[in-house]
């Protein structure tokens, strides 16, 4: 079992923090180390949203904002937390192998987990063409069949404080380790 992430980032971290900065405000933990994801993802108790971050388009354009428009439903999963794809590449990695088998690795991806099995998932298949609105519609579906927590996530004022990265992967740098 990991317990350190032992390979670095693939993009330059300064570059996706504004990409992370985005979860972080809207109420997400962030997971940096399979340890993390075993901590939240095993918990027998209520629900568990995880979304696998990405640098992607889609994820700039409907994902992100999508998840965070979702999170201000009156009914939310008990704990929210993500893990960056080709960034805390070990926690990932550890996510898909341990939680996820037989689900194709994509990102972003949006896993919701009640009582410790997996209730929900949206994949990148299922997040690419739809818009913001669409994308949380769907979430809003899903917490409100599975979860029992009153939300929102963070109170409106924070949420409309949100600054939602629009970069896209074409555009961010690789990490050169410096």
């Amino acid at each position: 079992m990991f317990t350190i992430n032992q390979r670095g980032p693939i993009y330059d971290p300064e570059a996706v923090q504004p990409m992370r900065d985005e979860l972080v405000a809207a109420g997400f933990t962030e997971l940096l180390t399979p340890a993390d994801v075993d901590t939240f993802i095993a918990s027998k108790e209520g629900t568990t949203l995880l979304m696998i971050n990405s640098v992607c388009g889609c994820a700039a354009g409907s994902a992100r904002p999508g998840v965070t428009l979702a999170l201000q439903n009156n009914i939310i999963p008990d704990r929210i937390v993500t893990v960056f794809a080709g960034q805390d590449r070990d926690a990932v990695d550890h996510f898909r192998s341990a939680y996820l088998p037989g689900i194709a690795p994509s990102s972003p991806f949006m896993a919701l987990f009640k009582a410790g099995e997996l209730a929900f998932v949206m994949q990148r298949l299922d997040i690419e063409g739809k818009t913001a609105d669409m994308v949380a519609e769907e979430l809003v579906d899903a917490f409100n069949t599975h979860c029992k927590k009153e939300g929102p996530s963070v109170p409106k004022e924070q949420y409309d404080a949100i600054l939602h990265a629009k970069a896209c992967g074409s555009r961010i740098p690789k990490y050169n380790g410096n």
